[in-house]
């Protein structure tokens, strides 16, 4: 990962569909992203293994961590150590940088894909 300087701002994705994660940085300790909701949009209840720390840039929405529940909106920072429930929903337009470590696997994921397959259908 090279050192880098952005501005948020310029990263920003939707998707209508889903949430959308849009990758910044990685290498082998952590990887760093935007991710970008749609009102009404969310990441799943989901129990990966990986540490997480949230910041949210603009916008409002619902954050679980563990047995905490609460509304966050610009400024707000969230960390939820690994093995510990977690989801987000966005009440407004919302983004948020998301720095998780170490970078999640295939296996961390499976849950947030099979529970978003559920909703769609």
């Amino acid at each position: 990962m090279d050192p880098m300087i952005l501005r948020a701002a310029e990263w920003v994705q939707f998707d209508p569909e889903r949430f959308r994660p849009v990758p910044l940085a990685q290498n082998d300790r952590l990887k760093v992203q935007l991710v970008c909701f749609e009102p009404g949009q969310q990441i799943p209840l989901h129990t990966p293994g990986v540490d997480l720390v949230l910041t949210v840039l603009e916008g409002h929405g619902l954050v679980i961590a563990g047995e905490k529940e609460g509304v966050v909106g610009p400024g707000s920072v969230v960390c939820v150590p690994a093995g510990t429930p977690r989801s987000v929903r966005a009440h407004t337009r919302l983004v948020a940088l998301a720095v998780v470590s170490p970078p999640p696997t295939a296996a961390d994921h499976v849950e947030v894909e099979a529970a978003l397959a559920e909703q769609a259908t």
